[in-house]
């Protein structure tokens, strides 16, 4: 697998001109060719006015969601649009019923917050919540979720990739417990959509979410879900609204007739810039090729292990490439002010408690980087240089 031209891509992100950007675990950088899509859509405002709907907005989650279904191996009006993961996992939950045999959730202490404070929410309707704990190192063993998957779970909801450490779960293993319990699956694959490669529907899985916010260079605003095709047709999520409507403009009142693609699973009307910015970040990566990206991230990521191991900063993250998604955790001391002073100096990176420094470099990213990063985080804890920007604030630290 070849990856001696990605280099090229380089020109289409503006920010790596000036900028070791090596944070797209978090936020992807921006292409180019967003500017043009957003004044499109501004442009299309402008002129077009009211009648943009019917020209093309009111079908644009559809079309987001078939581009981000070519990325995840889904088929066409399987991928529904969402503001975020969050919102997404509600309207996966909202096809659940919890009853006193079977109401109970399963999710890991390793997933990201927001959907463990989202599911910790819904115990007042009746639904029992496992958090499967993860050992010292962030991961959870495959052999302790699936022990907590038994007869009352519906509903298990995991991260594909742990945001912490980046490890890869073994997802066919688990969705196929979860189905022979009788439980239904939601993959969070926001750590894993735009970095390795994906087949959904080779998974089986029951719902996978996602957004173009990172690996995918959309920016926030458009996560995603995709549900199950068979599961679709009967699916009647509880949060809905005018959107999944089949004809939404006879503003009938009762029950929802819903459609027969994705957006039944929508509800309210949807952020139409975030669609645009959306579109270009999608377009490259299916341009370039999952696996081409995933040659490309195991080539980079191995250099930082390398790099780390000589300077002696220890990382918790797993040294099995097959297991080992986009990013290395590098813990040097006084990680936390080392990863501000390098912000400040234009190496973005992020530090997480427990891990240190998360260093993600996506495929526009090149060795030299990677080795002025590790060679300036050297001298900055050789030195202690980082008192200048210890006052630094930053919501990502």
């Amino acid at each position: 697998m070849t990856t001696d031209d990605l280099e090229r891509w380089r020109t289409e992100f503006p920010i790596l001109a000036s900028t070791v950007y090596m944070i797209s675990n978090s936020l992807g950088a921006m292409p180019r060719r967003t500017a043009e899509s957003l004044a499109e859509y501004a442009h299309t405002w402008a002129t077009r006015g009211v009648r943009a709907w019917e020209e093309r907005w009111w079908e644009m989650a559809r079309e987001v969601g078939d581009k981000v279904g070519r990325v995840i191996g889904a088929p066409a009006g399987s991928v529904s649009m969402h503001e975020n993961v969050t919102t997404a996992a509600m309207v996966a939950l909202a096809c659940v019923r919890p009853r006193p045999e079977r109401n109970r959730i399963v999710c890991l202490a390793a997933d990201f917050p927001s959907l463990i404070y989202f599911y910790r929410a819904q115990e007042v309707l009746g639904f029992d919540l496992t958090v499967v704990p993860a050992d010292p190192d962030f991961v959870v063993p495959l052999d302790r979720l699936l022990d907590a998957i038994d007869g009352r779970t519906a509903f298990v909801s995991f991260s594909h990739v742990l945001f912490k450490t980046s490890y890869i779960m073994d997802a066919a293993a688990v969705v196929a417990r979860a189905h022979d319990r009788g439980a239904l699956v939601l993959l969070d694959g926001y750590q894993s959509a735009g970095i390795i490669p994906l087949d959904v529907t080779a998974l089986g899985v029951d719902f996978f979410a996602g957004g173009c916010l990172k690996w995918l260079c959309g920016g926030p605003g458009t996560a995603f879900l995709y549900t199950r095709p068979d599961l679709l047709r009967t699916a009647q999520p509880r949060f809905t609204g005018w959107f999944s409507h089949r004809s939404p403009f006879t503003f009938d009142t009762g029950p929802v007739d819903p459609r027969g693609d994705a957006m039944r699973m929508m509800n309210g009307t949807p952020s139409i810039p975030a669609y645009y910015a959306a579109l270009p970040g999608l377009e490259i990566i299916a341009a370039v090729g999952l696996d081409r990206i995933r040659a490309r991230s195991k080539q980079l990521t191995a250099r930082v292990f390398a790099l780390a191991e000589r300077h002696g900063f220890p990382s918790i993250a797993t040294r099995d490439p097959e297991r080992l998604a986009g990013t290395v955790a590098v813990n040097p001391p006084d990680a936390l002010q080392v990863s501000r002073a390098l912000k400040a100096r234009d190496f973005v990176v992020d530090f997480r408690p427990g891990v240190g420094i998360r260093i993600s470099p996506h495929f526009y990213n090149t060795v030299d980087e990677i080795d002025r990063l590790m060679v300036e985080m050297a001298r900055i804890v050789e030195h202690r240089d980082y008192a200048a920007d210890a006052t630094v604030r930053s919501v990502v630290t």
